[in-house]
C-alpha cells in the first residue's frame, strides 16, 4: 500500500492518538473517524483519566463524530483504530451505523469484531459493519507491546 494513501494517513493519526494514550498511562488504543474524506472524530483511551470504563477510544471518537455531523447515525463513515474493537465498542459501531472499520492489530483474546465475538456481522442485528484488518499492524503492535513492556519494567523497579 502506498505510504501516502488516505488509509495510511488516517491510521497514522490513530497511532498518534494511541501514543498520546500511552504517554498518559492509558492502554494505547487510538481511533479516527472519517466521513467524505474529513476527520469528524478522533480519540484515545481515557478510562483511567476519566475513571470511566466506557471511555474507550472508539466510544469517545463516535461521540465526537455524532456531534460533528449532528446525527447519531454515522452512515458512510469509516473508523480507523489501532486494535480490534472490544465487544462494547463493536456494539457501538453497529448502533452508530458505521460503514466500515479498519484496524491494525487483531485481539484474539478480547476482540469483539471477528476474533472472540463476531458482533459486527451478526445477522440478527440491524446493521453490519464492513471490516478490514492488518493495516499498519506491526506499528500498532509495537505501540501496544512497548507500553506493556514499560509497565512491567516500572513495576519491577518499584519492588
Amino acid at each position: 500500500m502506498d505510504n501516502f494513501s488516505p488509509d495510511i494517513q488516517f491510521m497514522r493519526m490513530a497511532l498518534r492518538q494511541a501514543e498520546i494514550a500511552a504517554e498518559e498511562g492509558e492502554v494505547p488504543c487510538g481511533a479516527v473517524i472519517v466521513k467524505d474524506g474529513a476527520v469528524i472524530g478522533k480519540a484515545h483511551n481515557q478510562t483511567e483519566t476519566l475513571n470511566d470504563p466506557t471511555a474507550h477510544a472508539e466510544i469517545l471518537a463516535i461521540t465526537q463524530a455524532t456531534q460533528a455531523v449532528g446525527n447519531w447515525r454515522l452512515n458512510g463513515a469509516v473508523m480507523y483504530v489501532t486494535k480490534e474493537p472490544c465487544p462494547m465498542c463493536a456494539g457501538a459501531l453497529v448502533l452508530a451505523r458505521i460503514e466500515k472499520v479498519i484496524w491494525g492489530m487483531t485481539d484474539p483474546i478480547r476482540g469483539g469484531a471477528i476474533s472472540k465475538f463476531q458482533i459486527l456481522n451478526t445477522a440478527d442485528l440491524n446493521h453490519a459493519v464492513e471490516v478490514e484488518t492488518g493495516l499498519m499492524e506491526n506499528d500498532c503492535k509495537a505501540v501496544m507491546q512497548g507500553f506493556f513492556q514499560d509497565l512491567r519494567r516500572k513495576s519491577k523497579e518499584r519492588k
